[in-house]
């Protein structure tokens, strides 16, 4: 959220971060929101609550701000196939892992467990399948001999910070939409995700 924030400030960015939402009143991404200057809300919710009628209250709220776009940045909860739908083509998420390889979570161990070579990070659009909507850029890294979860997990999140901020520039350029169940990039169905060494190798 920091990355997406700090690079909508940049020269000529495409893109302002108007407002952050959470269901956790203690999230630390609320004061780092508010010190820069976002306007962050709690829209508080149990997990046990009913998941349809917690995302009709912030479907209700997101909708007052009419974005053009939702990003997920730690967002936990499963969002409805309701919710989904008011905004199709609109959410994007991000998920530390190879997409399609380990949906879910605990991605950094189950990577250690089944001895991976290489690790990474997935910008998808959300659809009704949980960490299944079509991806639209990877970012990998290479998997150490002595990684552990949280070692392994802080050189992903250097990727993350690096093709999420890109994913958004995409998309409020006109250059990445949504339709027919697949990604586009420049007016092209993007068959598999975007590698971010390529765009990387290319300047």
């Amino acid at each position: 959220m920091r990355a997406l924030i700090e690079q909508s400030r940049g020269t000529a960015a495409p893109y302002a971060v108007t407002h952050v939402f959470s269901d956790q009143a203690d999230a630390a991404g609320l004061d780092v929101a508010r010190s820069l200057g976002i306007p962050a809300q709690v829209v508080a919710g149990a997990k046990t609550a009913d998941r349809a009628a917690y995302d009709r209250e912030l479907s209700a709220a997101i909708g007052d701000c009419a974005p053009s776009l939702i990003v997920l940045a730690g967002f936990m909860r499963i969002l409805s196939a309701q919710f989904v739908a008011d905004f199709a083509g609109r959410i994007l998420n991000i998920h530390p892992s190879l997409l399609p390889k380990y949906p879910g979570l605990h991605t950094h161990r189950r990577v250690l467990q089944a001895h991976e070579a290489q690790h990474g990070a997935t910008v998808h659009f959300v659809t009704e399948q949980l960490d299944g909507g079509p991806p639209v850029i990877q970012a990998r890294v290479a998997v150490a001999a002595d990684d552990d979860e949280a070692s392994l997990a802080a050189r992903v999140q250097v990727e993350e910070h690096r093709i999420y901020p890109l994913a958004v520039r995409w998309f409020c350029e006109g250059r990445l939409r949504y339709g027919d169940g697949q990604a586009w990039l420049d007016g092209r169905a993007l068959r598999e995700p975007v590698q971010f060494t390529e765009i990387a190798h290319d300047g």
